[in-house]
């Protein structure tokens, strides 16, 4: 059965709430759709967080950066949501997540956004 797209986000619980770690996870083939173009946007997502009492479980982490592959989103607003879900998924200590975006038009855009300390 072939695995789908979805905005559910699964957490299990962390080993280690008692200690400070951080966690780096890099999405390299996200993509969205440009709204004012339809154009597929693509970047480079990378997330670290210090967890508290959960932690992102990675597959449905996969399929939620994959449900963006049909969606009109500015990167701004893209980076901004992702950290918003993200955050109300697993309530981090800290959590930072930058979108490196490919060239389009000449321009070169990197968008990244914190939450925490």
């Amino acid at each position: 059965m072939p695995t789908i797209p979805g905005k559910e986000l699964e957490t299990f619980p962390n080993p280690n709430p008692e200690r400070d770690y951080n966690i780096d996870i890099t999405c390299p083939e996200f993509t969205c759709l440009c709204p004012r173009t339809g154009q597929p946007d693509f970047a480079v997502i990378r997330l670290n967080y210090v967890p508290g009492d959960l932690c992102l479980e990675l597959k449905a982490l996969k399929l939620y950066f994959w449900s963006f592959r049909d969606e009109g989103a500015f990167h701004e607003a893209v980076i901004n949501r992702i950290l918003d879900d993200l955050v109300a998924a697993c309530r981090p200590r800290r959590m930072t997540i930058t979108g490196d975006f490919n060239v389009r038009g000449g321009l070169h855009t990197v968008v990244t956004a914190s939450y925490g300390e």
